[in-house]
């Protein structure tokens, strides 16, 4: 048999050529293996042990002789092909969930729109506390009434506020009217906020702009989705009108 096939079950180079060198010859002392294939018996014995844990080869202990290995039926090596299909199944998997990421990193190597897609409340974290890494202001449009809304997104925002206080990130918020009960102040040291009229509600969303990233969040009770983007020509168009509408609400307040 050749080694060159028994390694493709995921063999090394050294068990594939001792275990080819058993089936050809049936039962061997490992002293006689590494005279015939010109090895260091140490080696022999090291990757004998490894066949024997793989269960393709056999070790048989003669009372007052010295051992002798026996190879297992070539049938066997069918189940480690089988096991390298399960693994392969497992690591495409993997290669799949991260792809995403890495076509992100790609596109922003490449001077390309990195974007990133996110679903449930462990993606909606990641997102909005990614903000938190921002080395500029953040502008924000979010509706309030809906963070509140869902338990989960409440303790989430809850604990961002609390991080972002502790980074002195400085941040802008646009939020509805009805949002005026949760802020005893519209201007803090940290943070300034403005009101959208009635009109302009509900929209179940939020929308933040910082260092060359935007990124959308739905805050709907039937799917949280949230999407990151990171790209300077995507931020400076929404930045450009975050600073209009935000500059339009002045004269209002």
């Amino acid at each position: 048999m050749e080694s060159n096939i028994i390694k493709s079950a995921g063999l090394t180079g050294a068990q594939a050529e001792i275990l080819n060198f058993l089936f050809e010859n049936g039962q061997c002392r490992a002293s006689f293996i590494a005279r015939k294939i010109n090895r260091p018996r140490g080696v022999i014995y090291s990757v004998l042990g490894e066949l024997e844990k793989m269960s393709l080869v056999k070790r048989k202990d003669p009372e007052k002789e010295v051992s002798v290995f026996i190879p297992e039926h070539p049938g066997k090596l069918e189940e480690l092909f089988k096991e390298k299909e399960e693994q392969l199944k497992q690591s495409k998997k993997s290669f799949e969930g991260a792809l995403p990421n890495l076509i992100s990193v790609y596109n922003l190597a490449s001077n390309k729109p990195g974007v990133r897609f996110f679903e449930g409340f462990e993606g909606f974290k990641t997102v909005l506390f990614d903000t938190l890494k921002s080395r500029t202001e953040i502008y924000t449009f979010v509706d309030s009434e809906s963070v509140r809304r869902q338990e989960e997104i409440k303790a989430i925002n809850e604990e961002y506020v609390k991080k972002r206080k502790k980074t002195e990130i400085k941040k802008k918020l646009i939020v509805p009217e009805t949002a005026k009960k949760y802020f005893s102040e519209p201007k803090t040291e940290f943070t300034e906020i403005r009101f959208l009229k009635k009109k302009f509600y509900p929209f179940d969303s939020s929308l933040q702009i910082y260092d060359n990233k935007v990124s959308f969040q739905t805050l709907g009770e039937e799917n949280t989705i949230s999407v990151l983007i990171e790209d300077k020509n995507i931020y400076k168009m929404h930045k450009l009108l975050f600073e209009y509408i935000w500059e339009s609400l002045a004269s209002k307040h």
